[in-house]
């Protein structure tokens, strides 16, 4: 592997090399020659992507919600695992996340948004039959019994 202090690598030709690059800098205490802007930026886009992970957990949780509370005729086990699954992705993001618990109501509202036309289309209900905001608090999201055999 090349050394990555002597392979000057702009972030917009290739954010790998240039991450290796910024990595290397750092670990060397060579401050003064790093990228802080764009350094800065992928830094704070880490934070992002927990946020979405976050969001998209609570998004397919809800969907699977919603379905099973409006149209108990299809429920399945495989709903059922789905739920225990991005129950499981919830306390994983939320256990190396702990800040991330600030954000909750905001990612709860964000998710119920996405949810809400995707469990329309998945279930083949019209739109207006789902309500309008999100009809589940933070215990029925997580502790909420799901036993599928009912």
């Amino acid at each position: 592997m090349n050394k990555p202090f002597t392979l000057p690598v702009a972030y917009e030709k290739d954010v790998y090399g240039w991450a290796l690059r910024q990595a290397a800098l750092i670990r060397a205490g060579r401050f003064s020659e790093i990228d802080a802007v764009n350094v800065a930026e992928e830094i704070e886009s880490v934070g992002i992507s927990e946020y979405h992970r976050l969001v998209s957990a609570l998004r397919v949780l809800l969907v699977h919600m919603l379905k099973w509370d409006f149209q108990p005729e299809r429920r399945s086990r495989s709903w059922t695992l789905t739920v225990i699954e991005q129950r499981e992705r919830l306390e994983q993001t939320l256990s190396r996340n702990p800040s991330l618990k600030s954000s909750l109501d905001e990612a709860s509202v964000h998710a119920y948004r996405e949810a809400k036309p995707a469990a329309a289309r998945e279930s083949g209900l019209p739109l207006k039959v789902f309500p309008e905001t999100n009809p589940y608090d933070w215990p029925a999201i997580t502790e909420r019994p799901f036993p599928w055999d009912e």
